[in-house]
């Protein structure tokens, strides 16, 4: 059974930039596909990035393509979100969650395991 902390969250300015990472314990981390979610207040949870067991396939939402990059270093059983040109909007709660399953899922319902989140807050 995996476990899963995040940390790298805080306060930026429109357009910087963040970096997430995810470090999971417990279980095989090679054998689970990741994923990376986000929660603003009052909104439902919604998929952001995710990352295949090796790492050769990825999965991105359109509101962040070309601005994250999700990858992985399966020795240090982590995966990372690295997140540029931030901008308003992508101010949330991030959570990141881990699947057994050999595709890369967007929907929440796919996932086994889930961190406890990291605040983003990107102000304008």
């Amino acid at each position: 059974q995996a476990q899963l902390v995040e940390s790298g969250g805080g306060l930026v300015l429109s357009g910087g930039s963040l970096r997430l990472s995810c470090a999971a314990s417990g279980g095989i981390f090679s054998r689970y596909a990741v994923g990376w979610f986000r929660q603003a207040p009052g909104k439902d949870r919604e998929f952001v990035a995710a990352i295949s067991r090796g790492g050769a396939n990825t999965n991105y939402a359109g509101s962040v393509e070309g601005r994250f990059t999700i990858s992985r270093d399966n020795a240090k059983n982590t995966v990372y979100l690295q997140m540029n040109s931030l901008k308003p909007e992508d101010t949330a709660v991030y959570f990141c969650a881990a699947t057994s399953a050999i595709v890369v899922p967007t929907t929440t319902d796919s996932y086994d395991y889930w961190g406890q989140g990291t605040q983003v807050t990107v102000s304008s």
